[in-house]
């Protein structure tokens, strides 16, 4: 049995999503706690890693079961796996900074990780016109500065489409820096608090901290529009901006195909993924 996992975290006190020894991170903390009420040793596939400090609203994971895990689960006072979300967060405790929104059987074909056609991040900057609020530290970044979101939603929606992000992607090795990036564009909120929507196929490390601190360059007026497509287009890390902490980054949604069209995608995206630095998209995401 598969089962599909959405959950949701404050990224704060986390290293990271994946599991690491002695180091607290949301896998190992939520795998533990499946352990604690089905056994075995869980392990569990996700739609986007996120790196320490990044929060999560919409994070989709999978777990496959063994026939002991299953066994278990059916032996319990409520057997329907919908039930395994309430004995997951009763596990994590009060007030956790992880909590299971919904656990069902998987649809056949179903992988968190592969079958995912997009990922989408919200970004939150607070500046002068909000100042700095102590309360929502934790889930947004201050910037000294008076910002022109106008200049910054301009110079977001440039950056639009299929292209090499390698000057706004920490490189790794032998990995592609190639993303569509499908949506990207800025507004203020009722609050004030300037808001980042940003949705691609696949994102690669600090990509969309990377994008915010250019667009930030620009609200600042130290970078004009234009320069944003110019950097991505030389394909080269540059100093012109700062790469945003990762308290203001929220993986917000992501986005699968119809349950038919599951496995399909999930073999096209396995096979895009061994061409590696031939072109196709990896995913290492924020």
């Amino acid at each position: 049995m598969r089962l599909r996992i959405d959950l949701a975290y404050d990224g704060t006190d986390f290293r990271g999503w994946a599991r690491q020894p002695n180091l607290r991170t949301v896998q190992g903390t939520l795998e533990a706690a499946i352990a604690r009420i089905l056994g075995g040793d869980p392990r569990l596939v996700v739609a986007g890693r996120t790196d320490a400090g990044v929060h999560a609203s919409g994070q989709v994971a999978h777990l496959d079961l063994t026939e002991a895990q299953e066994a278990r689960l059916r032996a319990g006072r409520n057997p329907e796996p919908t039930a395994l979300a309430a004995r997951l967060n009763g596990v994590l405790g009060a007030y956790p900074d992880v909590a299971v929104r919904h656990v069902d059987v998987a649809p056949e074909g179903f992988d968190a990780r592969f079958s995912a056609v997009w990922r989408r991040y919200s970004y939150r900057l607070a500046d002068r016109v909000t100042g700095y609020d102590p309360l929502d530290r934790s889930r947004t970044t201050y910037v000294n500065a008076t910002l022109d979101v106008e200049a910054m939603d301009a110079a977001a929606r440039g950056l639009r489409g299929l292209h090499d992000f390698a000057a706004y992607c920490k490189p790794r090795e032998e990995a592609t820096t190639i993303r569509t990036l499908l949506e990207y564009d800025w507004h203020r909120d009722a609050t004030g608090i300037l808001i980042a929507n940003v949705r691609a196929d696949a994102f690669c490390h600090s990509m969309v901290r990377a994008l915010v601190g250019a667009c930030v360059a620009v609200g600042e007026g130290k970078l004009n529009p234009a320069h944003l497509v110019d950097i991505r287009d030389a394909l080269e890390r540059v100093n012109d901006f700062k790469v945003l902490a990762a308290r203001g980054l929220t993986l917000a949604e992501v986005g699968y195909p119809t349950d038919d069209l599951l496995a399909a995608r999930a073999e096209q995206t396995r096979a895009r993924r061994e061409l590696g630095a031939s072109g196709a998209a990896e995913l290492d995401d924020e």
